[in-house]
């Protein structure tokens, strides 16, 4: 011990006498042991090392020491791990070392903090919930985050010993990590200092002006709470209840937070008292309804706000936290009363920690379970059920990865490189060629870790490929690429179907449906699109096909009957696009009229043919042919209606006129008289002006033009016209 001079030695071995007699109570001989071996060990690697303001180091490590198991409840693995957390990293000291002397446990714990102690917490601002659970991920021991919120406590304690740089980082750890997972613990009293530290550091006028203001009102809040607590000593009293009171102003975070939520000044700030009253020898069967007891006490003598009743005695909070909130009114003052017994005014005061000393005498296994649950509650804030589980085995599915900007993405556990370019934005994982992982060129099957630090590097000339989803976990992922594949089909399936019917017109054989289904049926494809693909990629021998379709001629099964009419038709208009008729072979062709313009036997027309083998009819004045014409002129074809057409049509008719007597049946009489169906009719008055809206049955344009113009001549209509 070198280092270190003869004073200096004493001073360390009286405090750590100090704190080995402070734990003696609560642990026994061989787990102080344990600790004093951990203690040596320190003692010697750091010997002689000062911290910045130029106190001893080792002083430092015995101080988080006491922390750890005086002020949260923990023990001796903890206070082992509070001695060696940072040795590997600044000695001579290897986790093989750790591992043989101290156990599989302890080298978990101390590797544990060395890997959160290299996480960048840039954006922890904005995505507190995501470092919390990035924390959880790389460590498998809860104590190692517990052993980092001790560190921080005593960063804020002795912020002369922590570099100004340093500083800043670690008050966003306390403000975005350590605050809310003390919080969620039951670590009130330590919650409290961290804040106060926080807003010391933030808004420091504040601070001091608000901490004056208590100060100087301390004889007046004296004397209101004695006021205040007088009858409900005398009520307590009268009913033989053995209790006792604390009371305390709320903290300054918290009355500063009410001044500028509310916009309040702190003289009116009224609820910045709380009152405890602490049950004594309450048995454990009897806590309810003592508690229960002393509340209807209080609230027959002030008046409570029912709003603000909190009951977490029926049910406890996941930390082990119980207690009866009310809050009353004295004069013009609200008050917080929170009533408990002392079990759980032990629990309160030291949090979840405490919660195991009360389940039984093997305090080991006890510890464990406790642990595990401190696992459950920070992993899910919702989680309220304990299980038996150790807190080893409770490892988290997901993996928390950076951006290089810092930005957290959280991916299931498995994720690769290219789910994560793909969780970026869809444009990076199609153009993903590979990443630099850490420092690392990396492949795009490259399978990531929590706190990799990954840069996605592209390529232009990049597309997916279907061996690609056998590359990504994220179904995310899948879907985009998914996505491309299939938008790829569909585009080489509209070349191969402008193609196929280009080499049908060659060939002077009209298509049909049922020659479609024979063709798939032969080459063994489930929809017209799949075959349409496999002839624009070649997979098909259009020679081949050509043959086959040829020989159905020949077949005994007759199974296509070609239309020798319609080929010769065909070849007497070579200069025309596949033009066919409409009429009697609608059942061959396969047609369906287009909901948008509706057309009808003798509208000018032209057919759409769908990737899927059928034909749409359009009126050519519709709105959307344009549009077609543009974007798919090979898929578009000509197409004319038979004058033997006997088809009917449903068309919509809409009429404006004058609200006059008997217009409905004038108008139903030329229907009548041109012997047209009326499917439907709706009719409608605004005002003076009746509106009627028609859906009739007509086999031709000749039959509705002249309707139009039989339904213009009648007295009081102003317009007629047809509805597309």
């Amino acid at each position: 011990m070198a280092g270190y001079t003869e004073k200096e030695l004493k001073i360390i071995d009286t405090a750590y006498k100090i704190f080995v007699r402070s734990i003696s109570k609560v642990m026994d001989t061989e787990q102080i042991g344990f600790i004093d071996k951990a203690y040596r060990l320190a003692l010697e690697k750091y010997d002689g090392r000062k911290t910045i303001s130029g106190g001893l180091f080792v002083l430092s490590l015995i101080e988080m020491a006491d922390i750890a198991a005086n002020e949260v409840g923990l023990r001796s693995k903890t206070v082992v791990g509070i001695f060696l957390h940072r040795i590997i990293r600044e000695s001579d000291v290897s986790i093989d070392y750790i591992r043989e002397n101290f156990g599989e446990r302890t080298a978990l714990i101390v590797e544990g903090y060395d890997k959160i102690s290299d996480i960048q917490i840039n954006t922890v601002s904005f995505q507190s919930e995501q470092f919390r659970k990035l924390y959880l991920s790389l460590i498998d021991d809860i104590r190692v985050v517990l052993i980092k919120i001790i560190h921080r406590l005593y960063d804020m304690r002795h912020r002369e010993d922590v570099d100004a740089k340093l500083f800043k980082r670690y008050l966003k750890e306390v403000k975005y990590l350590c605050i809310p997972i003390v919080h969620r613990l039951g670590l009130y009293e330590i919650k409290k200092e961290l804040e106060e530290k926080v807003m010391i550091y933030e808004n420091p006028v504040e601070f001091e002006e608000i901490k004056n203001k208590i100060r100087v009102s301390s004889t007046e809040q004296e004397k209101l709470m004695e006021n205040f607590l007088s009858p409900i000593r005398k009520a307590l009293d009268d009913e033989h209840i053995d209790y006792h009171i604390k009371w305390r102003t709320k903290s300054i975070p918290s009355i500063y937070e009410k001044m500028r939520s509310n916009n309040l000044p702190f003289e009116q700030i009224f609820d910045i008292f709380a009152v405890r009253i602490i049950i004594k020898n309450s048995k454990r069967n009897e806590e309810k309804t003592d508690c229960w007891r002393v509340y209807s006490i209080v609230t027959n003598i002030y008046q409570p706000n029912p709003k603000r009743l909190r009951d977490w005695i029926t049910s406890p909070k996941v930390s082990g936290y119980e207690s009866l909130h009310t809050t009353v009114r004295a004069n013009k003052n609200w008050i917080e009363v929170q009533i408990r017994t002392e079990r759980m005014d032990e629990i309160a005061e030291k949090g979840s920690a405490a919660h195991w000393q009360y389940k039984g005498k093997n305090n080991k296994q006890t510890t464990d379970e406790w642990l595990n649950q401190v696992r459950e509650i920070l992993e899910s804030p919702e989680y309220g059920k304990l299980d038996d589980r150790l807190s080893n085995s409770c490892k988290s599915d997901k993996i928390y990865v950076f951006t290089p900007n810092g930005d957290l993405k959280q991916l299931p556990v498995g994720a690769t490189v290219l789910d994560f370019a793909f969780d970026i934005h869809t444009q990076v994982g199609s153009q993903c060629s590979g990443a630099n992982v850490n420092g690392k060129l990396q492949p795009i099957r490259y399978v990531l870790n929590s706190g990799d630090k990954v840069e996605i590097l592209t390529n232009k000339k990049q597309v997916p490929k279907s061996d690609w989803l056998s590359v990504v976990t994220t179904e995310k992922a899948k879907n985009k690429i998914k996505r491309y594949l299939k938008d790829q089909e569909m585009k080489e399936a509209e070349i191969g179907s402008a193609l196929f019917y280009r080499r049908l017109k060659n060939w002077k054989i009209p298509y049909t449906d049922k020659l479609l289904n024979i063709i798939l049926k032969e080459y063994n494809l489930s929809s017209g699109i799949e075959f349409y693909h496999q002839i624009a990629t070649e997979q098909i021998d259009v020679i081949r096909l050509k043959e086959f379709i040829l020989s159905l001629d020949d077949n005994k099964d007759n199974r296509l009957e070609r239309n020798e009419t319609e080929a010769a038709k065909e070849k007497q208009s070579e200069d025309k696009i596949g033009e066919v008729s409409i009429g009697n072979n609608l059942n061959d062709l396969a047609f369906k009229v287009a909901k948008c313009c509706n057309p009808i036997p003798g509208d000018n027309v032209i057919g759409f043919i769908s990737i899927n083998g059928g034909v749409t009819l359009h009126r050519t004045d519709c709105n959307n042919v344009k549009a077609l014409k543009k974007n798919f002129p090979y898929r578009i074809i000509d197409v004319r209606w038979n004058k033997d057409n006997s088809e009917f049509s449903e068309v919509t008719v809409s009429i404006v006129a004058n609200n006059e007597l008997g217009l409905l049946g004038l108008v139903s009489n030329v229907i009548k008289d041109l012997h047209i169906n009326i499917l439907n009719a709706n009719f409608d008055t605004k005002g003076s002006r009746s509106v009627a809206k028609l859906v009739l049955q007509v086999n031709n344009t000749n039959l509705l033009e002249q309707l139009l113009r039989k339904l213009k001549s009648i007295q009081g209509v102003l317009e007629v016209r047809r509805v597309s």
